[in-house]
C-alpha cells in the first residue's frame, strides 16, 4: 500500500510539466510549470477518488489526499510538451507482486467504468476548447478505443480498434489487458516491449479519465 504522504514525480519538459501520483494510476495533471502542475494534480483529487471508490481502494481523506512528496524529477520529450506523461520513474522498475498488479487492474478497470458513465450521460456536442478546438463525445470515444488498443499492443494484445458501439469488442479488448495488469511481473517490459507494468496502468487510467474529466468540463457553460 502507498505510504501515508504520496509520492509524486514530475516529468518536465519547457512548455509542460506532468504531477503523477507513483501509486494511483491515471492521477496524473499538467501545468506549464511544477508548481501548477502540482496543483493541477491537487485540485483532481476529489475526482480521483470517484475512481478509487469505484475500484473499492481506500483513499486519504482531507488534507492528506493532498500531501504531496516530490520523489524525482525526470526529463521529459515531445510527447510531455504536446499533452502526454511518457516516461517510467525509478520506482516503475521493480517487481510487481500479486496484491499490487490486482490493485493496478482494479483503478484502471474503474477508470474505463468512470468514462463509459460519463460518456453515457455527456450530449454529443461539447463545447469547443480554450482554442476553439476538441472532439465531440463520440469522435473522443472512438479516439479512445484506437488508444486503447495501441495500449493492447504494447502488453503483446491484438485487438482491432473496436466501434464505440461494440460492446462484445470493448469488453474482449479491455479483459486482456486487465488479465495482463492483474498478473504479477518482474519488472522488465511487458511482452519484451517497451511498456513497463506501472507505467502502463498509469498510462492506460491516465488516458481515459483525461478525456472522462475533459467531457464533463466541456458538457457545462463555458
Amino acid at each position: 500500500m502507498p505510504d501515508k504522504r504520496i509520492a509524486v514525480y514530475l516529468e518536465t519538459s519547457d512548455k509542460k510539466v506532468f504531477a503523477c501520483a507513483q501509486d494511483w494510476p491515471g492521477w496524473c495533471r499538467a501545468g506549464k510549470d511544477e508548481d501548477l502542475a502540482l496543483q493541477a494534480l491537487a485540485d483532481a483529487a476529489p475526482r480521483y477518488a470517484t475512481i478509487t471508490k469505484q475500484a473499492k481502494v481506500d483513499f486519504p481523506d482531507g488534507d492528506a489526499a493532498t500531501a504531496f512528496d516530490v520523489v524525482q524529477r525526470i526529463p521529459g520529450g515531445a510527447g510531455t510538451a504536446f499533452g502526454v506523461p511518457g516516461a517510467s520513474s525509478k520506482a516503475d522498475r521493480g517487481p510487481v507482486k500479486a496484491a499490487e498488479a490486482e490493485r493496478l487492474a482494479a483503478l484502471v478497470e474503474a477508470s474505463w467504468a468512470i468514462f463509459d458513465r460519463t460518456r453515457a450521460t455527456s450530449p454529443e456536442s461539447l463545447r469547443k476548447g480554450p482554442r476553439g478546438g476538441g472532439r465531440d463525445r463520440d469522435k473522443m470515444a472512438f479516439h479512445v478505443m484506437e488508444a486503447d488498443s495501441a495500449y493492447a499492443h504494447e502488453l503483446g494484445l491484438k485487438h482491432r480498434p473496436p466501434a464505440i458501439d461494440d460492446m462484445k469488442a470493448i469488453r474482449a479488448m479491455r479483459d486482456d489487458i486487465l488479465r495482463v495488469l492483474a498478473e504479477p511481473s518482474d519488472g522488465q517490459p511487458l511482452a519484451g516491449r517497451r511498456w513497463l507494468h506501472r507505467y502502463a496502468a498509469r498510462r492506460i487510467a491516465w488516458h481515459a479519465l483525461d478525456h472522462a474529466w475533459e467531457m464533463e468540463d466541456r458538457a457545462e457553460p463555458g
